[in-house]
């Protein structure tokens, strides 16, 4: 797997975001994104870095955030191939893509959502138009697949999803120009990230906190407790080495007890995603940092 080294211009603080155009942002809905509790890990994220890396990317939530403060060159990992075909496609082939998109929302009814659901896209831009498509108008914006890796979840119910907004789009590309992107499992950040002026952040799928909240169900690639310690192995080997990492995961003892040579710190997030809108509510996090 070829990699070439990235820098950018340490900084010794990370000031606030200031820009007259659009901000980059996550341009997917994705179970458990963190844009809600940026606010809330601003304290703890490193003064000092040259190389972000993400192995668990999901809806880019943080790398976005980070991008808006200065031009941030990373590397972008997930195990998830159509997640990895979607960011790249956002970076390299934006107008064919926006192009597929404006097709999407033309077309756009409740027999279309599910003939796109049925329908296996062959070239990438394809797919990865198809994924926006589905995610941004599916229930909940929730991302799940069956045990085939075919997407499973109903139409939501709503009367005019914005199927894409292209400044938004364009902004994430802009963003991504400065970025390698890789399907990869986690552990192979072990073979990137090695000294100080490296920054890793794990959002991996949270510990369920119980039989009733298995965080880790909402694709074919499952997450257990012996993945949780591998996870953790991994964060104390790039600690080791000097590397800043910081992780999130759920608050509870096994975690807890898992990451008791680290620095633990309570986040409160909202509970978003239940059949239930009873049961949505706040609830206790953690975020770990190896600094």
């Amino acid at each position: 797997m070829a990699f070439s080294p990235l820098s950018v211009v340490p900084r010794s603080a990370i000031p606030s975001p200031v820009s007259n155009q659009i901000a980059p942002r996550p341009f997917l809905k994705w179970a458990g994104g963190k844009s809600r509790l940026i606010q809330q890990y601003l304290d703890f994220f490193p003064q000092n870095f040259e190389t972000y890396f993400e192995p668990f990317l999901g809806g880019g939530a943080i790398f976005f955030y980070l991008s808006c403060l200065f031009p941030v060159r990373g590397v972008l990992m997930d195990i998830n191939p159509e997640l990895v075909n979607v960011y790249t496609c956002v970076k390299d082939q934006i107008e064919t893509l926006m192009d597929l998109l404006e097709q999407h929302r033309q077309n756009h009814s409740q027999h279309y959502y599910y003939l796109m659901r049925a329908t296996v896209a062959e070239s990438s831009i394809e797919r990865a138009a198809r994924l926006i498509y589905l995610n941004k108008t599916c229930f909940n914006g929730l991302y799940r697949e069956n045990s085939k890796g075919q997407f499973n979840v109903p139409m939501g119910r709503y009367k005019n999803p914005r199927i894409f907004d292209p400044e938004v789009l364009c902004a994430a590309s802009k963003a991504l120009q400065l970025t390698q992107i890789y399907e990869n499992p986690f552990e192979t950040v072990l073979n990137f990230a090695a000294s100080k002026r490296d920054f890793v952040y794990f959002d991996p799928p949270y510990y369920p906190i119980s039989a009733t909240s298995n965080f880790t169900a909402y694709n074919r690639y499952s997450f257990h407790a012996e993945d949780q310690i591998k996870l953790r192995n991994t964060f104390a080997e790039l600690a080791s080495r000097g590397v800043q990492v910081m992780l999130s995961n759920s608050d509870c003892p096994f975690i807890r007890e898992l990451y008791q040579d680290f620095k633990i710190h309570p986040i409160i997030a909202a509970r978003a995603i239940n059949s239930d809108p009873s049961k949505r509510g706040k609830i206790s996090e953690v975020l770990i940092t190896s600094y």
